[in-house]
């Protein structure tokens, strides 16, 4: 039996205590952690640069992409969740907020939703 995945919580802990056990935690401010997962974020997009809708659709059939792909989002998300520990956000009620907003913001139109073309 797989053993069971992490909470959030304990990635957040893991990558606190990862980044003290190396000194960076003068190096992590919200301005640095910004700009890493802004960084990051480009390295995801850059696998996608010049692949057409249709090969950015497979990409995961490729092992070699496949392992890219999972890398650089893991990079997004532990800064991510290193910039939400450091200014005190929690990142899923954060996320609920915004759903809900959305929700209010862009109600379901009375037809429904368009059909994909």
């Amino acid at each position: 039996m797989p053993a069971s995945a992490p909470t959030l919580a304990e990635l957040q802990l893991r990558l606190v205590e990862f980044a003290a056990a190396r000194g960076w935690g003068p190096y992590h401010t919200p301005k640095n952690l910004a700009v890493a997962l802004s960084v990051e974020a480009a390295e995801l997009v850059e696998i996608f640069q010049w692949l057409t809708p249709e090969q950015s659709e497979r990409i995961m059939e490729d092992p070699e992409s496949a392992h890219r792909v999972a890398d650089e989002a893991a990079d997004v998300l532990a800064y991510l969740l290193q910039f939400c520990q450091v200014l005190g956000v929690d990142p899923l009620r954060a996320l609920a907020a915004k759903i809900e907003r959305n929700e209010t913001r862009f109600p379901v139109p009375a037809e429904g939703p368009a059909p994909p073309e």
